[in-house]
């Protein structure tokens, strides 16, 4: 069912100067499970909720590594977020291959900009039905950048796409001050703690639906660096139990305040 005369293409505007195609697109990012990414001055990290679609499922992977630097996390159709993905794999090692050295981030994320904007242009083509938080370190430090389906992408501080992420956007904005001068593990309770927040009452985040992907320094003050990796199952274990253990500690303050 059409809206009106002018959503049958992505080409076409209408006379109030909008493109429903890509809006439609951007709608399937909202409909896609919660993500959140944060950065700090050492390290960069994605957080996500995994569905299943029903019992007899596994979850679907929300954090691909796309080189040894840069990540990413997804919100919308997987299926185009695997076509995104693998055009930056081929970019990432065409560059290691040319120039012998990582791709910066920012010149990764405006490749895929121009690809997908591209599809906004040409009659017979639709927008990417995704968005994306995408993280990494390079030469000039950790970055993250969101994606979006229209083919804008902007550097952000902390950011969070998909269903009910305007809840882990609050809690981002309340601690922003904070995130700079974060370690590793404080940064991943932060996001965790934003993730939390998007939740429905009667669901949490257990070892099976959560996935954390990390990247930054081996060691404090060194360029060395330790690779992108998405950790699942029980290897978030312990950012889970201590965030678990703040809440309970939240709550017990509380009760000595009344």
């Amino acid at each position: 069912m059409f809206r009106n005369n002018y959503d049958n293409d992505s080409v076409t505007f209408s006379p109030q100067g909008r493109i429903f195609q890509v809006e439609y697109a951007a709608e399937a990012v909202k409909q896609g499970s919660v993500v959140v990414g944060i950065v700090s001055k050492t390290h960069a990290v994605l957080v996500a909720i995994k569905r299943n679609a029903e019992e007899l499922s596994s979850y679907q992977k929300k954090l691909f590594a796309v080189d040894e630097h840069v990540g990413i996390a997804i919100a919308g159709l997987t299926s185009d977020a695997r076509v995104l993905s693998n055009f930056m794999k081929q970019q990432c090692l065409s560059e290691r291959l040319t120039y012998d050295r990582a791709m910066p981030v920012e010149t990764l994320v405006s490749l895929i900009s121009q690809k997908a904007q591209l599809n906004t242009q040409h009659y017979g083509k639709r927008p990417y039905g995704v968005g994306l938080l995408v993280a990494g370190v390079d030469d000039s430090g950790p970055h993250l950048f969101e994606f979006q389906p229209s083919g804008l992408s902007q550097e952000m501080m902390a950011c969070a796409i998909g269903a009910r992420s305007q809840m882990a956007r609050t809690y981002l904005e309340k601690n922003l001050d904070k995130f700079a001068d974060c370690g590793r593990d404080e940064l991943i309770r932060h996001g965790l703690k934003a993730l939390k927040e998007t939740l429905v009452q009667d669901r949490e985040l257990t070892l099976e639906n959560t996935s954390v992907g990390v990247v930054g320094p081996k060691e404090a003050g060194k360029r060395a660096l330790e690779a992108f990796k998405v950790n699942d199952g029980p290897e978030v274990k312990d950012w889970l139990s201590s965030i678990a253990d703040d809440a309970e500690a939240g709550g017990e303050s509380m009760q000595v305040d009344e």
